[in-house]
């Protein structure tokens, strides 16, 4: 009896110390699974951070684990866990930090209002598909929550519990930050909205008048694609955009100088709510790839963006910035008179239309500082599990950045002003155990990994990003140079040969190859190619924003009569199960770019998602694919249908 006594209370003392080493505390709502208890791994995918004002507590979604981490940064580390009813995708506080607001994303979106300190879910908030990135008032009656595939906003009232406005966005608004004055919303829209064919292609940050609900447009630069975040300086002057600013009218014969996707920061000024500028966050010879978030120091003096897919943080000075900013002119001297400016002189040269094209104009006034491993640096064994920085927060003198596939925290001591020092202070605050990572977790991470690309430019989530469109057209040289092509998604590819539009990739896994030697300029061993083939064809559908309920509507039921009708004749080259016949088709699609007429039939599953339409995103809608280029015209009896039944079909097609 005394021997079972005494094991018992080792084992109790084993367990305790395994709570203490991995800072895991208990909550009344949940406890974190152990993945090594676990058939298959699992992870808790930290992704979104906020700070309490006291400094002393961070709260965290935990994306993979449908839970909040709230972490007690003053008592040692310790973190709870509270379980969340769905998948949430970002968190604000109550200004009197009594309640904490979390979306979660579900076909029928919720804004989870939990009690302080204990957790308590007192409310669940009905609001749009997808609810995410949410913003408070300064007085706190006010929650704004994008709905990121209704493309609108919600207006909640704290106060009644309830939606009481919709605001329209423009596509995928995904981020949003009030000014502390409270009277304007900034939303981050992901992705363009535009003919992929045309000249100017690019994201737009949605503005909205509080007072009264009115939205209105601030139209980035040419190339802008894949914004996650959006913040606001302390003092209320300037809005800090991370971004993807891409090259996409170059044809992609080389990486070097940004020359295909370089990764920028834009800067709105609030009160004018205008596009000051937009600064490259790379250097001349290596890129910082996915820029995800950004976040000042209280007094403004340090803007820090974290980096997915180069596992980094830059500090960047931001008065510096700003002071080097204003003082550039809108033009040169000109006139016969006008002194001779060298342009090849650099910043004596400069004017602000060249600040997006100059990879130099924030060298001395940042600092790279890596968080995890990759080349050119000399990896550890530590630094090479640091992968996927995402949301960042500062608490006085500390940045503190989620990330994502390490299941932890990285703390940087910003007080280490000098942006020339080659280190920072780094402590990492695991929020469980070691992740260990599976087939698909591996391939996910190579996926968006940039240390797989020559210099560092992009990884495959740049150009596909969550595996899906960057609604670009891109001139890949496989089927020659000068015919762009719309960016395909790659929902299943593997399940859908050939690979690209004119099908010369016989299967996906060709494609994935040819993608790291041709568009990431890569030598790799095969097992990387081999993990992104395995993530890919994990990805899995997200269902309709135009399903009702998880069904069909009644326009879409008539649709659905009509797709498959023969004489329409839709699914002859659309059918179940995969809307695809994978074979290449003559729809008269051919354009003025075109060497060739038959491209290949792309899937019809998740369409509603993938804008623009045909093979050189012609089309923004697919209503226009019917209306404007009669697709389908080909094999059925098109011009028979009403206004009505295309209605419908485009219902149909887009609910898949």
């Amino acid at each position: 009896m005394r021997t079972k006594s005494a094991l018992c209370i080792i084992s109790g003392i084993l367990v305790l110390l395994g709570l203490w080493r991995f800072g895991l505390g208990t909550s009344a709502k949940a406890q974190p699974q152990n993945p090594t208890q676990q058939n298959q791994p699992q992870y808790l995918g930290p992704s979104e951070l906020v700070a309490a004002k006291d400094g002393r507590t961070l709260y965290v979604v935990c994306e993979d684990s449908k839970q909040v981490a709230v972490v007690d940064l003053a008592g040692g580390k310790s973190t709870t866990f509270w379980s969340l009813p769905g998948q949430p995708t970002g968190l604000c506080l109550s200004p009197d930090q009594t309640r904490l607001f979390v979306t979660c994303a579900k076909p029928q979106g919720v804004v989870c209002v939990l009690e302080l300190p204990s957790g308590k879910l007192l409310q669940e908030i009905p609001v749009g598909y997808w609810a995410c990135g949410p913003s408070i008032s300064p007085d706190g009656a006010k929650l704004y929550v994008c709905n990121r595939f209704q493309n609108s906003i919600s207006v909640v009232d704290v106060a009644a519990g309830k939606e009481v406005a919709r605001i329209p966005a423009t596509r995928e608004p995904i981020a949003s930050a009030i000014t502390p004055d409270g009277k304007t919303v900034f939303v981050a829209n992901h992705l363009p909205n535009d003919r992929a064919d045309s000249y100017d292609v690019a994201a737009v940050v949605t503005v909205v008048d509080t007072a009264t609900n009115q939205a209105t447009s601030i139209r980035l630069l040419n190339g802008t694609t894949g914004l996650r975040s959006i913040s606001i300086s302390p003092d209320g002057r300037f809005v800090y955009v991370p971004h993807i600013l891409a090259r996409y009218q170059m044809p992609t014969t080389q990486l070097e100088r940004g020359w295909m996707n370089t990764n920028a920061l834009t800067i709105i000024d609030a009160q004018e709510k205008k596009r000051v500028n937009t600064v490259l966050l790379d250097d001349i010879d290596l890129g910082a790839a996915i820029p995800w978030d950004a976040a000042c120091t209280p007094d403004g003096r340090w803007i820090c963006v974290s980096h997915y897919g180069t596992h980094e943080l830059t500090v960047i000075d931001g008065p510096a910035m700003m002071e080097k900013l204003s003082k550039l002119p809108d033009q040169l001297p000109s006139g016969p008179n006008a002194p001779y400016v060298d342009r090849s002189l650099g910043p004596a040269s400069l004017v602000k239309d060249d600040v997006p094209n100059d990879l130099s104009f924030l060298v001395g006034l940042k600092r790279r500082i890596r968080l995890g491993g990759a080349p050119p640096y000399q990896d550890t064994p530590e630094s090479a599990k640091i992968k996927g920085p995402r949301a960042v927060v500062v608490v006085g003198n500390k940045a503190y950045v989620a990330i994502y596939f390490s299941d932890l925290l990285c703390e940087v001591d910003l007080a280490e002003t000098d942006v020339h020092k080659a280190q920072r202070t780094i402590v990492r605050w695991p929020l469980g155990p070691e992740p260990v990572w599976t087939v698909v977790r591996k391939g996910h991470i190579n996926f968006i990994d940039a240390s797989l690309c020559f210099q560092q430019w992009q990884s495959c989530e740049s150009c596909h990003p969550e595996g899906r469109v960057d609604g670009l057209n891109w001139d890949l040289l496989n089927d020659g140079l000068g015919t762009p092509k719309n960016n395909k998604s790659m929902l299943f590819a593997h399940k859908t040969p050939p690979s690209m539009w004119t099908g010369v990739r016989p299967t996906a896994e060709d494609a994935v190859r040819s993608g790291i030697r041709h568009i990431q300029f890569a030598v790799r061993p095969e097992e990387d190619a081999a993990a992104i083939d395995e993530y890919l064809k994990s990805l899995q559908p997200v269902p309709s924003p135009y399903l009702v309920n998880g069904r069909l509507s009644e326009s879409a039921e008539r649709g659905k009569k009509i797709f498959f009708d023969p004489q329409i004749g839709c699914a002859s080259c659309h059918p179940e199960p995969l809307y695809t016949d994978m074979k290449m088709h003559n729809v008269n699609s051919r354009g003025p770019l075109d060497r060739r007429d038959e491209f290949d039939t792309p899937t019809l599953i998740e369409c509603w998602r993938t804008a623009p339409y045909m093979h050189d995103g012609r089309y923004v809608t697919m209503k226009e694919v019917f209306t404007q280029g009669k697709h389908g015209a080909t094999v059925g009896k098109l011009e028979n249908l009403t206004p009505q039944q295309i209605d419908d079909l485009v219902e149909f097609i887009l609910s898949l």
